[in-house]
């Protein structure tokens, strides 16, 4: 089964950037980053194909955040540029079952917080 192990999370000010990583063992058509926000529903954030490497990203982070990928780690990345505070949330790493991207996560991480404050 495949197994997801998030890291990278904590506290940025507005307009800064994070990067989360998600250590993946075993196998998955792809990987995906999903947030939640209190009192809101999850929500797919970015996800990228194991095998040609496509991906996803939801309109609201599109020329802000850049997902990628190193095979030889088993590691997939999500780099979040020009943070706002309504992005604070719990940012999950998941095995997504697709396709399409970002729509059938099966398996998930345990989630590590952003928060965007000053």
């Amino acid at each position: 089964q495949t197994q997801l192990v998030e890291s990278g999370g904590g506290l940025v000010q507005p307009g800064g950037s994070l990067r989360l990583s998600c250590a993946v063992s075993g196998l998955t058509y792809a990987i995906g980053w999903f947030r939640q926000a209190p009192g809101k529903e999850r929500e797919g954030v970015s996800c990228i194909s194991a095998s040609d490497g496509s991906t996803y990203y939801a309109d609201s982070v599109k020329g802000r955040f850049t997902i990628s990928r190193d095979n030889a780690k088993n590691t997939v990345y999500l780099q979040m540029n020009s943070l706002k505070p309504e992005e604070t949330a719990v940012y999950y790493c998941a095995a997504d079952g697709g396709p399409p991207l970002c729509v059938a996560p099966e398996r998930w991480g345990q989630g590590t917080q952003v928060t965007v404050s000053y």
